[in-house]
């Protein structure tokens, strides 16, 4: 059994090309420009060039292509867009208009010339199926499972930060990390971005959609170190968001998400103790730039364990928390797919025993199931 597994991030994309014919060490694992990086860079050469920009496709993650759309229009040039594409920037595509991008019909994009075409999307399975290719792989998928880290399609007047945090806030209360992964048929209407990676993948292959966070999480607890602990807190340092539990004989106790950026090491290793103590304020973070905290109990004693994950672990070197870099199966950039596995084994029960036999049995006893 095949499963295509991509974790999509602001830096790169983590790809696992699960085979439950090979050990997972032997599976094939990529690790490339993410798709708003590539898109970001398509931007800008245009932008050199002075030529118009029309965007087409789906709405996906923003930052680096926002920032390289914004860049071109100081320069003076058009950037024109279709309506499910402009989403990128704002699900309310009035203040799309008013950045300055003008909005075309499908049917008026194919008739603009003089333009070069930029198609968004975070799934872009012909580059991956065509990379694969070139190693003389062709892959027969029994599933699709993808992680993109998604604000939902906040109503007007209220922040994506706040619309965010509430959803991560309803889930947590289902005690159970892979409830932020969806079945393609049952994905929430206000998750925009994950409908759009859904869409864009094939209706003859069952697909598996999860936000990036939880999916790094999960993926944590496959190191065993990790996994042995029955109180921890493990937090992913992304390139652009950070995100934190407080796990407690298989419950959630409290929660943190951040924005990378805005944190300092000293920063982070208070926030940290609070939410190992259970103090962390949502009103501190949030002023902080950040989506917010939430403390769902209280411990009974405090942690003494930090397990890292991400690319951006590095803010906690010479911490005298000490963190331990978890390196799930071997390869930490990998964990977000690790996790999706799992979310899909939990999510597409039918497909549990090739995945558990590579894996392991399913982790217990860590809010997973």
């Amino acid at each position: 059994m095949q499963v295509l597994c991509v974790d999509v991030g602001t830096g790169t994309q983590d790809i696992l090309l699960f085979d439950s014919d090979r050990e997972i060490e032997n599976c094939v694992q990529l690790v490339a420009p993410s798709p708003t990086r590539i898109i970001a860079d398509r931007v800008r050469r245009a932008t050199a060039a002075g030529r118009p920009i029309l965007l087409t496709g789906r709405a996906m993650g923003g930052g680096p292509c926002g920032w390289a759309v914004e860049d071109h229009l100081r320069h003076g040039l058009p950037a024109y867009a279709t309506p499910d594409a402009a989403r990128t920037f704002d699900d309310e595509l009035p203040k799309v208009e008013r950045m300055g991008i003008r909005l075309v019909s499908v049917d008026e994009a194919a008739r603009l010339s003089g333009v070069d075409r930029v198609v968004m999307g975070d799934l872009d399975l012909d580059a991956i199926i065509g990379a694969l290719a070139r190693f003389d792989i062709r892959p027969d998928l029994a599933a699709i499972a993808v992680a993109v880290f998604d604000h939902g399609n906040a109503p007007p007047g209220v922040s994506d930060r706040t619309f965010r945090f509430e959803y991560i806030a309803e889930t947590v209360a289902r005690n159970d990390l892979t409830a932020f992964a969806y079945r393609r048929e049952d994905l929430p209407e206000r998750l925009t971005r994950m409908r759009a990676v859904a869409d864009a993948a094939p209706l003859s292959v069952p697909t598996l959609v999860m936000d990036t966070g939880p999916a790094a999480i999960v993926g944590a607890l496959e190191d065993p170190i990790v996994r042995g602990r029955d109180r921890a807190l493990i937090a992913n340092l992304g390139n652009f968001h950070t995100l934190a539990f407080h796990l407690a004989g298989g419950r959630v106790l409290g929660i943190l998400e951040h924005h990378t950026g805005e944190l300092t090491r000293a920063k982070l290793e208070r926030y940290l103790g609070q939410l190992a103590d259970g103090s962390l304020s949502n009103a501190e973070v949030f002023a902080d730039m950040g989506h917010g905290a939430l403390v769902v109990g209280q411990p009974s004693e405090r942690p003494d364990f930090l397990a890292v994950i991400g690319p951006r672990r590095s803010l906690l070197d010479g911490s005298d928390i000490r963190p331990y870099l978890a390196v799930p199966h071997g390869d930490m950039m990998l964990a977000g797919c690790f996790g999706l596995l799992r979310a899909l084994a939990r999510r597409m029960p039918e497909l549990a025993p090739p995945i558990e036999e590579r894996l392991g049995a399913a982790v217990c006893n860590r809010a997973t199931n």
